[in-house]
């Protein structure tokens, strides 16, 4: 199967993250799938933002967990320069509205007001332990895809393997990915490839990973496993024909404009 390419935010490079904008103009210019960040408001509203406060992305400050859709309403994101847009941080049923009648597929990330998770060292095995998560996101989220239509074409991802489980309790079908990043593999001294155990143990069949931790090891195990892999963030070309080559499965990047032609 070929590469595919994921548009990251939206494309996080060109547009306002995770903005309307953003998900209109990728699908726009032929992106096939698209990446969005979730997160729980006060008022129990999906929101579509990476980070758990404001701060850095909007005009806004403070926590989502205590913010209102109204509240979210009265911010403006911030473009990556930092130039104040007209984009407000959308809630999910909007970045549907956009993308149910397209054949894009979505890869829905949780997030956390924390930490998501940590791995430690147990002896011989490291153990992965769960950060907090928001109560009841996941079934918001699975509802929200359902009635949109395209709970098909979904990928629900996570680096917290609870929020995984939840998943899984309420929808055993739903494709799910556990998401690992440099530290997670750093602080255990765990292998690379033992990355794709952890997904196994979180009953994920796909294993999302920085691009700097996927190698021949780590795509050998996951085919042993047949668990698919894909890797974050990728932003210059020559290393999405690198990756490809070696067989990853996805490339999320936030530059899609610069996938090359010949693997698009």
């Amino acid at each position: 199967m070929p590469t595919r390419f994921v548009a990251h935010r939206g494309g996080a490079a060109l547009w306002p993250e995770n903005s309307l904008l953003a998900f209109r103009n990728a699908l726009a210019a032929g992106a096939g799938m698209l990446e969005l960040d979730v997160h729980l408001t006060r008022d129990g509203e999906v929101a579509v933002i990476h980070d758990p406060t404001l701060d850095r992305t909007s005009t806004g400050t403070g926590a989502l967990r205590d913010c209102t859709v109204a509240d979210l309403r009265a911010v403006r994101l911030r473009a990556r320069d930092g130039t104040v847009t007209d984009e407000h941080v959308p809630t999910l049923g909007e970045v549907l509205v956009i993308a149910a009648p397209t054949a894009a597929v979505l890869l829905v990330e949780f997030k956390g007001p924390g930490r998501a998770v940590r791995y430690e060292r147990d002896g011989e095995r490291v153990r992965a332990v769960p950060g907090e998560r928001y109560e009841g996101l996941e079934a918001k989220v699975v509802e929200a895809l359902r009635e949109a239509g395209v709970a098909g074409r979904a990928m629900l991802m996570a680096f917290n393997p609870a929020v995984l489980a939840e998943v899984r309790r309420l929808v055993p079908e739903q494709p799910t990915a556990l998401l690992v990043d440099r530290q997670h593999v750093a602080e255990p001294g765990a292998a690379n490839a033992d990355t794709v155990a952890w997904a196994q143990q979180a009953g994920a069949t796909f294993l999302g990973m920085h691009w700097t931790l996927c190698d021949e090891s780590v795509v050998a195990a996951a085919r042993r496993a047949a668990v698919m892999v894909g890797v974050f963030t990728v932003n210059d070309e020559l290393t999405m024909r690198r990756l490809a080559a070696l067989g990853v499965d996805v490339i999320i990047t936030d530059r899609p404009d610069l996938v090359p032609k010949d693997l698009a």
